[in-house]
């Protein structure tokens, strides 16, 4: 399994995701987690809260329709697992949101820019078990 590393679009990508975490702190006091976004979309507050919280979601998936239209193809995307082990493995990622209070967005972007111990100690398990997932699945299972 090769990795492609790609510097000036992860670049992009980190400023686009710091910017819009910021704009929404500073539009309305709200961090930008992923996974509470989306679960106050399932049960908002007010039409307001629904609205912002949608357009935050269009945009995260709209990515790849912007690719297309200014490079004139649909980005290549890879996904070297089963639809079985993409299921489990977001039940996995929804267990450790649970557990963690968060996601990655916002423990790892909002939680360590505001020098939140919690998110902090988030984070760091977070990268400790990828390293670890990563080893076991290139180097004991072979994948």
């Amino acid at each position: 399994m090769d990795t492609v590393f790609t510097p000036w679009q992860s670049l992009g990508g980190g400023i686009l995701i710091g910017a819009a975490s910021i704009f929404l702190m500073a539009t309305l006091g709200r961090i930008m987690g992923a996974t509470g976004i989306l679960a106050g979309l399932l049960s908002p507050s007010s039409a307001a809260d629904f609205g912002w919280r949608a357009a935050i979601l269009l945009g995260m998936v709209s990515g790849p329709v912007v690719v297309m239209l200014t490079t004139g193809q649909m980005p290549e995307i890879q996904v070297p697992v089963s639809t079985t082990m993409l299921a489990v493995g977001g039940f996995i990622v929804g267990i450790g949101v649970t557990f963690g209070s968060g996601c990655t967005s916002g423990h790892g972007v909002c939680g360590m820019a505001r020098l939140s111990p919690r998110s902090i100690a988030a984070t760091v398990t977070f990268m400790v078990m990828t390293g670890i997932t990563v080893y076991i699945v290139r180097h004991v299972l072979g994948a």
